[in-house]
């Protein structure tokens, strides 16, 4: 691949994945509620999900998924009510505050259950599918090998899609001593909860176009 063709790649993928989304907020959540180590199972499950989605584009598989309106609503209704379930899990939440103690060693079932809640999100946003079957045509050279660039598209955007990820978390994880006052946990658990059943509204309304 040559070096100005992955350059424009590059400044389309860090504009994607600096946009926040869906999965920082998910993972913003979980560091200020749980634990930083939470976020990052949140963050390599969301990560994981959108490899498979740019897996699925790069193949071919990703044209005949989205331009399948049965397939594009179940993916897009199935993310949109585990949204709304997040949300309303927030903010049906009895915790006035949180505890120092979230910052105890995480459990096994504890790291499988943010993985799959990032995993869940990632995958969940059929947008992406057309986003990256519309994306890659544009720096794919039929002349190359297209595993090389292929391994070069997906290792791009993983550092860049992590690194945002996490660098969200973080910043929530620093702020989160603030929610460590009585009372703030509640008023958090609110504002997460209605920007969660929001995305999953307004993700119930995309369309393919």
């Amino acid at each position: 691949m040559e070096f100005e063709i992955w350059l424009y790649y590059l400044i389309a993928i860090l504009i994607l994945t600096a946009s926040p989304g869906p999965s920082v907020l998910l993972c913003v959540s979980k560091s200020v509620t749980q634990s930083f180590t939470h976020a990052i199972y949140t963050a390599f499950g969301s990560l994981l999900a959108i490899i498979g989605i740019m897996t699925l584009s790069f193949t071919g598989l990703g044209i005949i998924i989205s331009s399948s309106d049965l397939v594009f609503t179940f993916i897009k209704y199935i993310g949109a009510i585990y949204l709304v379930y997040l949300g309303i899990k927030c903010l049906t939440s009895k915790e006035e505050s949180y505890k120092f103690s979230r910052e105890n060693k995480v459990e096994r079932k504890d790291k499988i259950s943010s993985f799959f809640s990032g995993f869940i999100v990632g995958a969940s946003n059929p947008k992406a599918i057309i986003f990256f079957v519309a994306l890659f045509p544009q720096f794919i050279n039929t002349n190359n090998s297209l595993f090389s660039q292929y391994i070069i598209f997906v290792v791009t955007f993983s550092i860049l899609e992590l690194s945002w990820l996490l660098f969200y978390a973080y910043l929530g994880h620093k702020s989160s001593k603030w929610f460590l006052e009585k009372g703030r946990a509640k008023f958090f658990n609110r504002i997460t909860g209605g920007v969660f059943i929001s995305a999953g509204v307004l993700l119930s309304t995309t369309n393919k176009n």
